[in-house]
């Protein structure tokens, strides 16, 4: 029997589009695009009501890991809310549910119950309106797995995009690049790389901080300073196939691209502006490093269209699909 893996799908901000795009899994042409069990973690009255908002019949049962998966019926591990949640009307109440989620997803990842988790959208500023310090589905999973370092990763139209940084102000990121959060994140690429998508030796597309890569220091010294060293160090020392700095305005150019297997930018727009626009709708976010294997829609919770129905799940679909291969991958390993 092939291996067939139980992937946790976390329905995020219940105010906004991720419960109905969630819904959208119970398409029967999913059962056959996805190999693998799904496993819906929401409000399971949310769910049925949203579905009943937008028209659509959808079949939900509780989660039970005995029963058999069955075309056009999603499994729902229910988590109560703790507010009534309306389309697009966000409540600091329902933070702890959204939360709630996340951390049930997690639970189940480190005991074996699920292979991977896939998360859709979250609001942070409702959920640091409820006075819960919150920056990211990123960071606040590498706080629960106790893990030091994650890199974020996103993925769509042919790129694989990683960041040093992340959600930090522009004026904060050169600080931030120091030569031993360069390393640790080039090393974390490295090996997830082949972990997670079966690329022993990838090459690595790395860009400058500064316009031209800082030409030669006349625009800034970081690239001398940081970056070539601690890229000659790995070069020499863990023997990786290391390209750059690259002046980042034309790292997305063709060329460049088709010699590397991803891309390291240093800030979060540096890297993510020409990903999104190559892959708008349908790329995904994968967080690198940590213990469990997570993947993301690369979206907001777009509160405009919830409860319209006009959402697209490109994104969900996305990322459900790269779990299970990554599960797939590594129960192979396994």
């Amino acid at each position: 029997m092939p291996f067939l893996p139980t992937i946790a799908v976390t329905t995020g901000e219940p105010a906004g589009v991720g419960p109905e795009i969630c819904l959208q899994l119970a398409d029967p042409a999913c059962a056959q695009r996805f190999r693998a069990r799904l496993v819906l973690l929401a409000d399971r009255s949310l769910l049925a009501a949203r579905a009943a908002a937008l028209g659509r019949s959808v079949a939900l049962r509780d989660w039970d890991p005995a029963q058999p998966a069955q075309a056009g019926v999603l499994d729902v591990l229910h988590q109560p809310l703790a507010a009534v949640a309306d389309p697009g009307r966000l409540d600091p109440g329902n933070s702890p549910y959204v939360l709630a989620l996340l951390d049930r997803a997690l639970a189940g990842c480190r005991s074996g119950e699920f292979a991977a988790m896939v998360t859709a959208p979250v609001h942070k500023g409702v959920i640091n309106d409820a006075g819960i310090a919150f920056t990211g589905h990123t960071e606040y999973l590498a706080e629960r797995t106790d893990t030091p370092r994650v890199v974020m990763m996103l993925a769509g139209g042919g790129l694989r995009v990683a960041l040093v940084t992340t959600h930090l102000p522009l004026k904060d990121v050169p600080a931030a690049i120091t030569p031993r959060a360069l390393a640790e994140t080039l090393r974390i690429l490295h090996h997830e790389m082949g972990r997670k998508y079966g690329i022993a030796q990838p090459r690595i597309l790395v860009a400058g901080l500064n316009p031209h890569a800082g030409e030669g220091g006349y625009l800034g010294r970081e690239e001398i300073d940081v970056i070539i060293p601690v890229l000659d160090h790995l070069r020499a020392e863990d023997g990786m196939s290391l390209l750059g700095p690259l002046p980042a305005d034309t790292m997305f150019s063709p060329p460049v691209l088709a010699r590397g297997d991803c891309v390291l930018a240093m800030y979060h727009d540096q890297g993510l502006t020409a990903l999104k626009y190559a892959s708008f709708g349908h790329g995904i976010n994968v967080t690198l490093g940590l213990p469990i294997i997570r993947t993301s829609v690369d979206h907001g919770t777009a509160l405009a269209l919830a409860g319209a129905g006009k959402a697209d799940p490109g994104s969900l679909f996305a990322a459900v699909e790269q779990a299970i291969e990554m599960a797939k991958r590594a129960g192979a390993r396994g």
